[in-house]
């Protein structure tokens, strides 16, 4: 299952909530009534060609909705003191507010470059909370993120997903969109699927970044990145980058370079990436300025360059770990794990959340080694 071609915008209903809306439809009418056994999560599934998560969380939403009780080892029965249904509607609130118990952070990889803060502020507003956090890496494979979607849906309330680079969607992980179970994108976004994100406008701070090197009398600059499809951060840095010459300035674009990927660096991948830089710094040597959409690119172009051309990219801890600093956007990811993990929660508890939320970021200059 792939969505290359699902339309931006279109409004998806979610699976449960058909379930929901038909139970509260036969209460309504008096097909169930107090004390009335209602389907099980494998017969829901069967009438409604669901699966069997989808069901068993519209009927969770019932339970918490006041509607259902649930028996272990005999199932589930509408309760004996029915709430007024005259203005209830779907979707169904809770009847009174649910805390998380269980979030899993998936992840493709973290460092110091980026990744680790967030993990860092995820992790200490769980315990805020009191909420467990199990952490899975899926080491930049589409694969592996499908497995651990698929295996940590049954064992936690919610997922924070840093969604893997790639041309095609993880399946498993818009099929629980779909369903309805509690999930939140953290550093991009799924461009149409009505999820929700949080993450730094990466069009405005791409093109603040690429305006303070036009500013700084750069006419030729190249933006370089891995492969931009279906990857929100390269998709929207890109636009950003293009935006911002308007009537000055030429641009140019690097954009097949791999070695950076999760999962895809290797001695040989290094050595073509760095070929294909330096093909390009033959052809263009107009160019004084190179914006990498990342801090591990912008090094290795920095190593091609020798140090006689102008480096800018996103993230840049420059002498924490034994690089050079360069004039970079910083993003605040302290916010951003914060900002997930209260969506969640909110997620959690049926209240509303945007399908966006941004960060705001900072442009720091190389010569401010200790920002």
């Amino acid at each position: 299952m792939t969505t290359g071609g699902l339309p931006k915008g279109r409004p998806v209903a979610l699976l449960y909530e058909r379930i929901c809306a038909h139970v509260l439809e036969q209460l309504r009418r008096g097909a169930l009534r107090p004390g009335d056994r209602v389907p099980s999560e494998m017969e829901l599934a069967t009438q409604f060609g669901v699966s069997r998560i989808t069901s068993k969380r519209a009927l969770e939403v019932l339970r918490e909705a006041g509607l259902v009780e649930r028996i272990r080892g005999k199932g589930t029965f509408v309760v004996r003191r029915l709430p007024d249904l005259t203005d209830l509607d779907v979707p169904l609130r809770p009847a009174q507010r649910r805390e998380a118990r269980s979030v899993a952070l998936i992840v493709p990889d973290m460092s110091e470059s980026y990744g680790l803060d967030l993990l860092n502020a995820i992790e200490e507003r769980c315990a805020e909370y009191g909420a467990h956090l199990v952490v899975r890496r899926t080491h930049g494979r589409q694969t592996d993120e499908e497995k651990a979607v698929d295996s940590l849906v049954a064992a936690v309330d919610g997922l924070i997903v840093f969604p893997v680079h790639g041309d095609f969607y993880n399946a498993s992980l818009l099929r629980q969109v779909l369903d309805g179970f509690p999930v939140v994108l953290v550093d991009r976004h799924l461009s149409g699927i009505p999820v929700a994100a949080v993450h730094t406008d990466n069009v405005a701070a791409a093109r603040a970044l690429t305006e303070r090197l036009l500013d700084q009398g750069h006419e030729h600059i190249a933006f370089v990145s891995p492969p931009p499809v279906n990857t929100s951060s390269i998709e929207d840095r890109l636009d950003g980058f293009r935006t911002a010459f308007g009537e000055r300035g030429q641009p140019y674009e690097l954009t097949d370079l791999r070695s950076t990927l999760p999962g895809s660096t290797t001695t040989e991948s290094v050595r073509a990436d760095m070929d294909t830089i330096r093909a390009f710094r033959d052809r263009r040597p107009e160019v004084t300025a190179y914006f990498a959409c990342e801090y591990n690119l912008a090094r290795m172009v920095d190593r091609v360059l020798g140090g006689d051309r102008v480096v800018a990219c996103f993230d840049s801890p420059g002498d924490s770990i034994g690089g050079p600093p360069f004039l970079h956007v910083k993003q605040n990811q302290t916010a951003m794990g914060r900002i997930a993990v209260d969506m969640l929660l909110a997620l959690l508890r049926g209240e509303p959340v945007p399908n966006l939320s941004y960060v705001p970021f900072e442009l720091i200059d190389a010569e401010s080694r200790n920002a």
